[in-house]
């Protein structure tokens, strides 16, 4: 069996993720649909300490976030990879506070990384909104 370019890590954390062929076919799916071919996706589940370590040392901004996705600069055109560290205690945090399961709030989070790996943006409003619809699709195409 050929290996998958998506790949699952944890970093200072016990998580299992749950589903990984499920999901690696999902996120080769999605982008496909965005014309995109993954070259090596790396997904590093951590904690709030280490993701804010990250976020202050590569960005210089020191708070805490749910994701940082660092793209391999490498991999141009229809191929896209990278790097994306999620923090577990984040998703927890934020499944509370949106009212949705902790497994839904990571899959929109790891869907949400791969998407910025395909050229889409969140740093406006217009541009958030945009986001927040293909998250939903991509979603609904994974429970559906």
């Amino acid at each position: 069996m050929p290996e998958s370019p998506v790949n699952f890590f944890s970093e200072g954390v016990n998580f299992i993720l749950k589903d990984k062929t499920l999901l690696r076919s999902w996120l080769i799916q999605c982008a496909f649909a965005e014309k995109k071919k993954i070259g090596t996706l790396n997904y590093i589940f951590c904690s709030d300490i280490h993701l804010k370590k990250i976020n202050n040392r590569y960005l210089n901004h020191n708070y805490f976030t749910d994701i940082i996705t660092f793209p391999d600069t490498e991999q141009t055109g229809k191929l896209t990879g990278g790097d994306i560290f999620i923090s577990i205690e984040r998703v927890k945090e934020n499944a509370r506070a949106y009212n949705v399961t902790f497994t839904e709030e990571l899959h929109r989070v790891m869907v949400h990384g791969l998407l910025h790996l395909c050229g889409h943006e969140d740093k406006t409003v217009q541009h958030q909104k945009r986001m927040r619809k293909l998250e939903d699709f991509y979603l609904e195409r994974l429970t559906s």
